[in-house]
């Protein structure tokens, strides 16, 4: 059995363990090793940060060759295992899907987010047998290379703006999770679902590994947990705190998840209390980080840049001026 095929059986039983998989996600080298060194089992790739740091716009702006370039980097700088968000696959077809899948197996990773995202405000998710047609594919490519691939794939019905979209949002997202299930997925996702209630019905349901987007307004971890998920991942809400490393009373995105990863090992939280420090970072709910527990991990002079979809900001202070931005 090759290193890469005992990553992909190694990841996949983190989707039935008795802890849920938590996944903060990274957009490059530097990223990804801190995540490692805070002793996370697994590295998952955020496709938007992955896009951001190029120059791209969310939603396939980037091209397949692109991602998976950076993909490979990540892959080959840590020991655990990696999955790539690779979004719809790169293509309309499901032999688009079979080459995206041997592009994330050749670069290294053993496992995938697959999309039913359009970016087309007219038909804003993609037709479902086309999209099955897509699961199946990526799971026969991987086969043909003998490395079980763990597939997550997503829906992006609770993306959708209000007022569009099905009517009853539960029952399309059912719908398609399901035949996703059905069709190969290892496990299946649902960015955008907050609701306590829902998310437990979902899980009780489904009767599947289920990943939720965490998020302000999400449920905590051990709350998600309860309820029965097994994999929370956090998207590209880490890159945008802040993607260059700070200075002087300007901590920078690395020294962030040091100091909170730090503080919870301290206290005895482990992993979960790095991702509940993560949560609380986002939401504005976390004990604020002063400029002096960061200080001895920080070169002098320095600010911290950030992105959104929308518009660039700077913020010329410390963790506290991060937390206030989310509060908005």
């Amino acid at each position: 059995m090759t290193d890469l095929q005992k990553q992909a059986n190694q990841f996949r039983a983190m989707h039935h363990g008795p802890k849920i998989l938590l996944l903060p996600n990274v957009w490059d080298v530097a990223s990804a090793k801190v995540i490692e060194e805070a002793r996370f089992g697994a590295v998952a790739t955020t496709s938007a940060g992955i896009a951001f740091a190029l120059g791209y716009p969310d939603g396939q702006g980037i091209s397949r060759e692109q991602m998976l370039t950076c993909v490979a980097r990540i892959a080959k700088s840590v020991k655990v295992p990696v999955t790539a968000d690779v979004e719809a696959g790169y293509g309309d077809r499901a032999e688009d899907a079979a080459q995206t899948t041997l592009g994330v197996i050749k670069a290294g990773a053993v496992g995938m987010n697959l999309e039913d995202g359009t970016e087309d405000p007219e038909h804003p998710l993609a037709d479902l047998n086309l999209q099955l047609e897509k699961v199946r594919a990526a799971r026969e490519a991987a086969a043909s290379k003998h490395v079980a691939v763990v597939l997550n794939a997503r829906t992006d019905v609770y993306l959708l703006p209000a007022g569009t979209g099905p009517v009853n949002r539960y029952d399309e997202a059912l719908r398609r999770l399901t035949s996703f299930r059905d069709a190969g997925a290892d496990c299946v996702f649902a960015p955008g679902l907050r609701e306590p209630d829902t998310i437990a019905r979902l899980v009780k349901d489904l009767r599947c590994p289920i990943n939720i987007l965490a998020g302000p307004g999400c449920p905590s971890v051990p709350e998600l947990e309860k309820f029965g998920v097994a994999r929370v991942s956090l998207g590209s809400a880490p890159m945008r705190v802040g993607v260059m490393t700070g200075g002087g009373d300007c901590p920078g995105l690395n020294a962030v998840i040091r100091a909170v990863a730090r503080r919870c090992f301290a206290r005895g939280h482990e992993v979960d209390g790095v991702l509940e420090g993560w949560r609380g970072l986002v939401e504005g709910l976390f004990t604020p980080l002063g400029p002096r527990e960061v200080s001895g991990l920080l070169p002098r002079g320095g600010t911290i840049i950030g992105t959104t979809r929308t518009n660039p900001f700077r913020l010329d202070g410390g963790v506290d001026h991060v937390l206030e931005h989310f509060r908005t």
